[in-house]
């Protein structure tokens, strides 16, 4: 919801191209992106949609199957799905990805890539280093001995 409706204010108020402040480490600038992060697999929509409904199927899939029992691990899970769902609905509607967050030399991008970054660290994090279960202690025993 917040990425949609940072979006919207963006595409109402700004010009394509537009930044504010006109100078400085951290702006809004109202760009489009075509391609994934980075610009990577510029004008591959139908691909990245298709990439992104599976994405999505997987991640309800996991969180059926692992989420359940913690709590941090279903934060995770609803970050990346919050970003995976606010990245198709403007590939669905606009062809593109609305990006507007513009800090520094980093390529400008938007709440719901943010979303997708924290809940992957999250689920990286929690699964490598706090994953208690017998396979995995049995990994951690045999890497220390």
């Amino acid at each position: 919801m917040a990425d949609q409706l940072s979006k919207l204010f963006i595409k109402t108020n700004f010009q394509l191209g537009q930044s504010w402040p006109h100078e400085g480490f951290l702006r809004l600038t109202y760009v489009t992106n075509t391609g994934t992060a980075f610009g990577l697999l510029r004008n591959q929509t139908m691909f990245l949609i298709l990439a992104s409904i599976i994405a999505v199927g997987f991640l309800v899939y996991f969180y059926r199957t692992h989420a359940v029992v913690r709590p941090v691990l279903r934060l995770s899970i609803g970050l990346q799905l919050g970003g995976a769902f606010g990245n198709l609905i403007d590939r669905l509607t606009e062809g593109a990805v609305v990006d507007f967050i513009d800090v520094g030399w980093w390529p400008i991008f938007n709440i719901a890539d943010s979303s997708i970054v924290v809940g992957m660290t999250i689920l990286i994090v929690t699964l490598l280093l706090f994953d208690r279960t017998p396979e995995n202690e049995e990994k951690l025993k045999a890497g220390k001995t």
